[in-house]
């Protein structure tokens, strides 16, 4: 089921039909009704759909908002089902390589390394996925295409 969410999107779309610097939180609640809880950090207000009421497919989604324009700056999803490297390859595309580097017809990704995670990034996607040390997918977060 996640699977088909993911290979719906395609270059620049949003999730769940919400796009990162585009949609509004009025655009958020519309789509998904009332969020569990909204948090304010910084400049931005945390519009969070958990617990009892997470958005199907997903134990957690949190779209940051601007407080001042009440634009989506990013979306935070952590899925339900198990997923690993080898699906989102499928779904997005495979690691960038000197032969294959990332255009906006082929997608691919770079792998970084922290001490405490490997994450991938489509840079052209405005896509980062988090792995925890099972291998599995913890969270992907969507952010606006930087050009």
């Amino acid at each position: 089921m996640m699977l088909a969410m993911l290979a719906a999107l395609t270059l620049c779309k949003p999730w769940q039909g919400i796009a990162p610097g585009v949609s509004t939180r009025d655009d958020v609640i519309q789509k998904f009704g009332k969020p569990t809880k909204t948090v304010p950090s910084g400049s931005l207000d945390i519009v969070a759909y958990q617990k009892a009421n997470p958005i199907k497919g997903t134990t957690q989604a949190q779209f940051k908002v601007d407080q001042k324009t009440n634009i989506v700056q990013r979306i935070d999803v952590f899925p339900e089902p198990k997923l690993t490297l080898k699906d989102i390859e499928k779904a997005y595309g495979p690691e960038c390589t000197l032969k294959a580097p990332e255009t906006k017809e082929a997608p691919c990704y770079l792998k970084k390394l922290e001490p405490r995670r490997m994450y991938i990034v489509y840079g052209k996607l405005g896509l980062a996925v988090f792995f925890g040390d099972d291998g599995n997918v913890t969270s992907f977060t969507f952010l606006p295409e930087k050009p």
